[in-house]
């Protein structure tokens, strides 16, 4: 059986389980107060060239939803993609954990925001009636697999700074992006305009660890209260810490992700132009969206090929579209195999 539904069905990478079995040697001190957290910390300073305030949490959706709540008060406004995670997928947390702030969805093409059409969206400042702007988030991979190249992010803050909006980005699979753009950390945050990041590990190797990276110091104040309020302080922190400590190790979070950029790029060219396959969007980081003949699907999952059904904006009506992810354990011949299988399947249902 193999799986391309989701990079989070992954078990954790070896190099992480072994972090995670060094710092379970003896005792340290509880609350991020250990020596791995401290090494941690160092290692992101590093990473982004700055001083950055680093929060180790254990899941996307405390990230997410914990650094948005230093942006938007619980009378603000987040404009976001309307297929947003925190919009989709996040059970309501942005609102519980701002207060009540409003998430204003917008559209866009390939799951992007663009800085015209925020800028035309933004409203209501100082009105009393109204939710009042204050931040914007950015998925980065979005939702549908698609980049923000560092120009679109630069002009999307620039017209966050001109309104005195905040800027976050979902960072999930920030890794996959980083190696798609080839690109520094730091060109696709701080030097582009984002004040929050939520930086994933999980989807690309660890257990459970995420980490919110914030490079606004005055905003990092108050986030430690938030944190132990929300329930997501962990007591034996070293544990989260360790596993962001191998991940980063030896550049194996980028390793990572540009292998499973490049199954998902091999199975891209493997499925483009067979009979009755439409890829929905362009094929940028690991993940894949396309319209197949009902039967076509139904004889992938019969032999034994897991997937999601899924809907996106680009779902022709009448048609089924599916989701396939690659992920840092990929394996080339699995691509190889389900590529093979489309094919024929394609073909004797074209006939």
């Amino acid at each position: 059986m193999t799986n391309f539904a989701s990079d989070n069905v992954t078990a954790m990478a070896p190099e992480i389980l072994a972090a995670l079995a060094a710092a379970n040697q003896g005792p340290a001190m509880p609350y991020g107060e250990d020596p791995v957290t401290e090494r941690v910390r160092a290692r992101f300073n590093d990473l982004f060239e700055t001083e950055t305030v680093v929060f180790p949490v254990a899941t996307g959706t405390a990230a997410n939803v914990l650094g948005l709540s230093l942006l938007a008060p619980p009378y603000g406004a987040v404009y976001c993609h309307r297929d947003a995670h925190i919009v989709v997928d996040e059970c309501g947390a942005p609102e519980f954990y701002t207060g009540g702030a409003k998430l204003v969805t917008l559209d866009g093409a390939d799951g992007k925001l663009t800085a015209v059409e925020l800028s035309d969206a933004i409203d209501g400042a100082g009105v009393v009636h109204h939710v009042q702007p204050a931040a914007i988030s950015l998925t980065q991979a979005t939702e549908v697999g698609t980049l923000y190249q560092l120009e679109e992010i630069s002009a999307l803050a620039e017209v966050a700074r001109s309104h005195k909006l905040g800027v976050h980005m979902d960072g999930a699979r920030f890794a996959n992006a980083i190696a798609a753009l080839d690109c520094s950390p730091a060109e696709m945050t701080w030097k582009a305009g984002v004040d929050v990041l939520a930086f994933g590990a999980t989807k690309n190797g660890a257990m459970a660890a995420e980490a919110v990276v914030i490079f606004k110091p005055e905003l990092a104040d108050e986030f430690g209260f938030r944190r132990k309020r929300g329930g997501h302080l962990f007591s034996k922190g070293r544990f989260l810490s360790a596993q962001l400590e191998g991940y980063l190790a030896d550049d194996l979070w980028l390793n990572h992700a540009r292998h499973a950029n490049a199954l998902a790029d091999q199975m891209a060219k493997g499925l483009s132009g067979l009979p009755g396959v439409t890829l929905h969007y362009p094929v940028a980081a690991n993940m894949l969206f396309l319209s197949l003949p009902e039967p076509v699907i139904d004889g992938l999952k019969a032999a034994g090929f897991m997937f999601y059904d899924w809907t996106t904006p680009a779902t022709p009506a009448g048609t089924r579209e599916i989701r396939l992810v690659t992920a840092f354990n990929t394996l080339s011949e699995d691509v190889v195999a389900f590529v093979a299988l489309c094919e024929a399947l394609t073909r004797k249902a074209a006939e």
